[in-house]
């Protein structure tokens, strides 16, 4: 019986070793993912701050902001949740987090919504489900180019200016740090103004050419994509941070249990060699 049990231990330790050099590898490559995606991230950054700067000067230099891109301005009736999974698993809480936030959103969420599911694991769930899912894009995100980003921006668009739909949220984790990431909400239409009295405004009233109207027609656009790619980024950015962490957790409980497996392989050896050094030191004794 000890032999069987040896022999068993023996087997769970291989699995586990196995298994500990599996998620070891996989860290390695979540962390040189990281490396890469949070270099793009930094990079994306600057362009979504020059953007997003242009369209507030507009805002704090003309009072001629085309009221269909202002919150207030018209009934919610319908919302577009975009919501940023990954398409791959053994990260840890990532997609779970998510998910939950964008369920709570849409259970409270009075009128239709539109889902425009980007990656896999949220289409997966809120089909389960029975949400009509309006778009899907099952690459992983660190695959999705800006020039995709496009065609995933260009029919929400076409929907809110054809008043299909009265808002655009975006769902997605922000990167805090490789240690920390945080699910984040965004409504990306329509804008919600808050004008700032320390912005240095000018003594004229700036005219734009060819109008007002038709720079926002450009910008907002421009603002929606940029703003989406970011978001598909920081994600790619916090699914790698969050692996790389599931993967050193499980590659130290795997090593963690090898010991113990180990310990108790010795013990359990130690034992039976006792055991029989007994029977033969009491068959001894029975011969004399």
């Amino acid at each position: 019986m000890a032999t069987n049990n040896m022999r068993d231990i023996k087997r769970r330790i291989r699995s586990v070793s196995s298994m500990e050099h599996i998620t070891n590898a996989m860290k390695l490559v979540s962390a040189a993912k990281l490396r890469k995606a949070k270099n793009t991230f930094e990079k994306t950054q600057e362009y979504f701050h020059y953007v997003t700067e242009s369209i507030e000067e507009i805002f704090h230099h003309t009072n001629e902001v085309p009221s269909e891109y202002l919150k207030g301005n018209r009934e919610i009736k319908s919302t577009c949740y975009i919501i940023v999974t990954s398409s791959r698993g053994l990260c840890g809480s990532f997609n779970s987090n998510i998910i939950k936030e964008a369920a709570r959103q849409i259970a409270e969420d009075r009128g239709k919504p539109v889902i425009v599911a980007v990656g896999g694991k949220g289409k997966e769930y809120f089909e389960k489900r029975d949400y009509d899912i309006f778009e899907e894009y099952m690459l992983p995100p660190e695959s999705i180019s800006f020039l995709e980003t496009h065609d995933i921006s260009k029919p929400i668009i076409d929907m809110y200016n054809s008043g299909q739909i009265d808002e655009v949220v975006i769902i997605y984790t922000s990167f805090v740090s490789s240690l920390e990431q945080k699910v984040r909400s965004v409504t990306l239409l329509p804008f919600e103004i808050n004008r700032d009295p320390d912005f240095p405004r000018l003594e004229k009233q700036v005219d734009y050419e060819p109008s007002v109207e038709e720079v926002f027609n450009y910008l907002v656009p421009k603002y929606v994509e940029i703003m989406v790619y970011g978001a598909i980024v920081e994600s790619a950015t916090c699914e790698h941070a969050a692996r790389r962490i599931a993967m050193e957790n499980a590659t130290d409980n795997a090593r963690d249990m090898i010991g113990e497996l180990t310990l108790y392989y010795n013990r359990t050896r130690q034992a039976a060699i006792t055991n029989e050094i007994s029977e033969i030191v009491g068959g001894a004794e029975a011969l004399k």
